[in-house]
């Protein structure tokens, strides 16, 4: 929770016109550390770099975990965290193939039905945590560890621990590999559900409830903000982006790939605290998440074509989500003195 002397910066904030809140913070930096990476690997290869092929290569890697950290991203600015949003995705693919498989046919029925479970998989999981963490008072970080090992252990449990390898043809073809002008249909969802959130986030009393609660829960429930209420609509928000993940995740690969997600929720938080948001609550923007998204993107890529070995990425990406938060830091004790 923000204390009384920090609550200026996040006023400051509020205040602001909405297209500057969809801009405020950090954002500006970390999208300027996003076009220097950018730039030195065009330099360093530019034909590689800069092709098309490769530039969609970046994209759709970066989508499914867009997605998830767009809802990390509200979660993170109420001053609350959510570990399970990886382990929501898993179930959430693999309830969703299961009802696709059990229902047959190759149709957009069965694709809607199966989006359907995925997204009510991934709330039901989000409103578990919301109420645990609003009406139970139980820690953010003890019911989403708690909830990361049940819907893993689910999802193990409903497919005896093997993939789910058989998905509609059609979902693969159409939304998996399909393009619009040469887009990958998984990247323009992404794109969506950031702008539509961040828009959300910005400029609507949901976001502003948001905020406050980030900012000073005590003040935002004095001040008529029914804060459970609300606290349960942000979790199961993000639960629910985490069943759209898993959905994608299905259409992407086919399979369930349940071993393939162990560090989503990570790279999710990571991503969100790299574009500014605060652990602390109060302050972020869904813009800084995307730039915050792209940046382990654009370095895992860039190493690959300098012929960098790919783990110094985590390496690199550790150091940045270090010093982001030490700035995060530096500028609240500006508002201390």
């Amino acid at each position: 929770m923000t204390t009384a002397q920090e609550e200026p910066l996040v006023e400051e904030e509020q205040r602001a016109p909405w297209w500057q809140r969809v801009v405020a913070g950090s954002s500006t930096q970390i999208g300027l550390i996003l076009v220097a990476l950018i730039v030195i690997f065009a330099v360093l290869k530019p034909e590689e770099f800069f092709a098309i092929p490769n530039a969609r290569n970046i994209a759709t890697d970066a989508a499914v975990l867009l997605v998830l950290a767009v809802g990390a991203t509200y979660v993170i600015i109420t001053a609350g965290i959510d570990l399970s949003v990886g382990a929501v995705l898993v179930f959430s693919g693999v309830v969703s193939a299961k009802l696709m498989n059990s229902m047959g046919g190759d149709n957009w029925g069965v694709i809607l039905a199966g989006l359907a479970t995925a997204l009510a998989g991934g709330f039901g999981w989000g409103l578990l945590n919301g109420f645990l963490v609003s009406k139970a008072k139980i820690p953010a970080f003890i019911v989403t560890l708690g909830t990361l090992g049940m819907s893993l252990g689910a999802a193990y449990l409903i497919t005896g621990g093997v993939d789910e390898r058989e998905v509609p043809f059609k979902l693969v073809a159409d939304v998996g590999i399909g393009r619009v002008a040469g887009v990958p249909y998984l990247v323009l969802i992404s794109i969506a559900v950031a702008i539509v959130f961040g828009i959300i986030l910005a400029q609507t009393r949901f976001g502003r409830y948001t905020y406050a609660i980030g900012s000073n829960e005590e003040g935002a429930r004095r001040a008529g903000v029914a804060v459970d209420r609300h606290l349960m609509k942000v979790y199961a928000l993000a639960g629910t982006l985490s069943g759209l993940a898993g959905f994608m995740s299905l259409a992407r690969f086919g399979t369930t790939t349940i071993g393939g997600h162990s560090t989503d929720n990570l790279n999710a938080i990571a991503a969100v605290v790299i574009g500014g948001t605060s652990l602390f609550g109060g302050i972020g923007t869904i813009l800084g998440t995307v730039f915050g998204v792209f940046i382990p993107a654009v370095l895992q890529n860039g190493f690959v074509i300098v012929g960098v070995q790919a783990f110094w990425q985590q390496v690199a990406v550790g150091a940045v989500l270090i010093i982001a938060v030490y700035l995060d830091q530096l500028r609240r004790s500006r508002y201390r003195q």
